[in-house]
């Protein structure tokens, strides 16, 4: 059952929605324009490289978490909670005297916004029926788009006109406005008497860091990490990733897909920035990148609205796959700039067709207590797949930008057969 909020009230709870998502995306973006400037001011400690870093890992690893809470406790709740905390680590990274404790607050940080991403898309599950969604869920996209050219901008200035401590303050005011404006947020209040699946909890927190930091022990650890949390799986009796949702088509092709997705479409982004500055400079080659950026918000945005009218979405993701692996082929064979422009359009217009279409598919078969680990499982399996994409990518670049292209092909011609394998169960009205 899904709760209706009157159009004013959903306005708001909308705007409390999408803002923290919308700075927890700009936040990883501003913040790696001022790595060279908190790398000085910390007398270049090599501890730096871990700001990124760590505020990916700990949102990836906590993510499972807070979809299990939001099923057990209430979605607004624990949204609230994932909010507190992301503005914490903001606050502890701006006072943060040492890089140490710059470390310590993203993880902090870095934590509070798995949660943004998990309950958000869950929340939306619950607060509107998938075909009314369709065109709500759009706008996650929107936010990427817009975050991704106006982090590095926003980041630079600020680090230039009142310091880099500016990017993690600027986070307070508007993430109190955003909990204000949660407060017109109506969603069914639950409470459900289960046992704290700890042991799942921490197995699968250290299969997903052995599997992103991706060096040989870490494999290892966290193989047999994911093998043993398996085995914790089958037998608790309130899993923090309920195995048996692997029985449903939809659910098993989207988890796959959206590795693939974040593999090729998000993994493949600094190899692409490289090859563009490695012709046009740094400053140039952003600005390449825009039009790619803004195709990625431009698809979504006319997906979602087709989708939301038709409600049929099986078309997105297989359009999107034979995009992509018609860009990359345009890329290993093009050379011109204005040809290699037009095949990143395509490739943005590309990803942005499956950015959020598996997020609302899952949701639009799910049980309704089951909404917010089906979240998780999106979220965690597109950046398990962006996580690996650089790694696995990085061996091909020792050939040049083209290897990246050559080794992308067979991954999106996996992705455009797994696609086709995803069931036609039309969006509930």
């Amino acid at each position: 059952m899904h709760t209706i909020a009157p159009q004013r009230v959903r306005k708001t709870a909308l705007a409390g929605l999408f803002l923290p998502v919308f700075l927890a995306m700009l936040d990883a973006q501003a913040v790696a324009t001022a790595l060279p400037r908190i790398s000085a001011e910390f007398g270049g400690t090599g501890a730096y490289a871990w700001v990124t870093t760590a505020y990916l890992l700990a949102g990836s690893v906590t993510a499972p978490l807070y979809g299990k809470l939001g099923d057990v406790h209430g979605r607004k709740r624990v949204l609230l909670g994932a909010l507190a905390l992301f503005l914490l680590g903001s606050l502890a990274c701006a006072l943060a005297p040492s890089a140490a404790v710059l470390v310590a607050g993203r993880v902090v940080q870095g934590a509070g916004s798995g949660g943004l991403f998990v309950s958000v898309g869950a929340a939306l599950g619950e607060l509107f029926t998938p075909r009314e969604g369709a065109k709500y869920f759009g706008w996650f996209s929107i936010c990427f788009a817009v975050a991704s050219l106006a982090g590095p901008v926003a980041g630079g200035f600020l680090t230039g006109l009142a310091g880099w401590r500016w990017i993690f303050l600027v986070n307070l005011p508007l993430g109190l406005a955003a909990a204000a404006c949660l407060n017109a947020l109506e969603l069914p209040r639950r409470r459900r008497d289960a046992p704290f699946d700890f042991a799942g909890v921490v197995l699968l927190g250290v299969a997903i860091t052995g599997f992103t930091l991706l060096t040989p022990w870490s494999v290892a650890a966290g193989a047999a990490a994911a093998v043993a949390f398996v085995l914790v799986e089958r037998r608790a009796e309130a899993p923090v990733l309920p195995l048996r949702l692997f029985t449903d088509r939809t659910f098993t092709v989207s988890v796959l897909l959206s590795v693939l997705a974040g593999f090729s479409f998000l993994g493949s982004v600094n190899y692409i920035a490289g090859y563009l500055q490695a012709d046009a400079g740094p400053a140039e080659g952003g600005l390449l990148l825009v039009p790619m950026t803004l195709a990625v918000a431009l698809s979504s945005v006319v997906a979602s609205k087709i989708i939301a009218r038709t409600g049929a979405y099986r078309w997105a993701p297989r359009l999107s796959m034979a995009l992509g692996l018609l860009a990359v082929l345009g890329l290993t064979t093009l050379r011109g700039l204005p040809e290699v422009l037009a095949c990143l359009v395509v490739f943005g217009l590309a990803a942005g067709l499956n950015l959020q279409v598996l997020a609302l598919a899952t949701q639009n078969t799910a049980p309704p207590g089951d909404r917010g680990a089906v979240a998780a499982a999106i979220n965690l399996a597109r950046a398990l797949g962006s996580a690996l994409g650089p790694v696995a990518l990085g061996f091909a670049y020792h050939a040049g930008a083209h290897g990246v292209f050559l080794a992308l092909l067979p991954v999106l011609a996996l992705a455009l057969v797994t696609a086709f394998a995803l069931p036609h169960v039309p969006l509930h009205r």
